[in-house]
């Protein structure tokens, strides 16, 4: 009885035995240096710049690299490597997804730091010239969005993708210049722009399908979208005065659009200011 107790009992100590091995060799062989958190990174980085004001850290998709948060401003850095800064914009190729441009949107209204440096959430509440953009409305278009386009623009021609699933709305391109004016001038003097527009999107316009010149709201365009700090194509502005650059999917648009008012009262002081003569 006891040589066989003593069996039972090793063969129960087996495998809590091998358990621990495992969870020794585990510690023995981890990395010395693992990737360090968001915490971790921001520390680092704010002894590289002590000049610098910085708000936050956060992981991206790639391993390693982080996004340092300077109000609205962003830069990316590795966590191996705080010496250098890229700035600029991180883009996922193989959804066409501006990465950057989400986290901005999901940031909410105020980009992180803004408070603490006065900053201003990208935001618009004014009228918007509605007679120098292209208007399509789609069902019983209750609901408003303006975009900032170029047509010559390949995120531009994804999102607008997103925007043909969306039901009952009115949307107001702006078309911007910022890839040449060829394009943009072949849409507006179309005879029908919104088919123009669509053939654009679609990449089989070109800027020979325009025939001559004709009077464009291109450069008032543009001055609209310096004086509200548009610096890029897409960007959205939503009914409740809310800007957002970058790539939406359908998804987010809808959820977006849904928490707005059906209809801005800046759209509707706009209309009634362009159907007067």
């Amino acid at each position: 009885m006891k040589g066989l107790s003593k069996t039972a009992t090793e063969t129960t100590m087996k495998p809590a035995a091998s358990c621990l091995l495992a969870a020794a060799f585990a510690l023995v062989l981890r990395p010395a240096h693992s990737a360090p958190d968001e915490e971790r990174v921001l520390a680092a980085v704010r002894k590289a710049y002590p000049a610098t004001v910085l708000d936050r850290a956060l992981r991206t998709p790639i391993p390693g690299i982080y996004e340092i948060w300077m109000g609205s401003n962003v830069a990316f850095v590795s966590a191996k490597n705080p010496r250098y800064m890229i700035f600029g914009r991180l883009v996922d190729l193989r959804t066409m997804r501006d990465l950057t441009a989400t986290r901005m949107a999901s940031i909410g209204a105020k980009p992180p730091g803004a408070a603490s440096q006065g900053l201003e959430a990208a935001s618009y509440t004014g009228p918007m010239p509605i007679a120098d953009a292209i208007t399509v409305v789609r069902g019983d278009g209750r609901r408003e969005l303006s975009v900032f386009t170029d047509p010559a623009c390949g995120y531009c021609r994804e999102l607008e993708r997103h925007l043909r699933e969306l039901p009952d709305v009115t949307i107001h391109y702006y078309l911007l210049p910022f890839q040449g004016e060829s394009l943009p001038l072949a849409i507006w003097c179309a005879k029908d722009r919104l088919a123009a527009y669509a053939a654009a999107m679609a990449g089989s316009a070109t800027a020979a399908d325009v025939n001559g010149q004709c009077p464009h709201p291109l450069e008032r365009n543009r001055l609209l979208a310096s004086r509200l700090r548009v610096g890029a194509t897409p960007t959205l502005l939503f009914a409740d005065g809310t800007m957002v650059p970058g790539l939406l999917t359908a998804e987010e648009l809808e959820s977006r659009l849904s928490a707005n008012r059906s209809t801005t009262p800046q759209m509707e002081e706009t209309q009634h200011a362009t159907s007067n003569p």
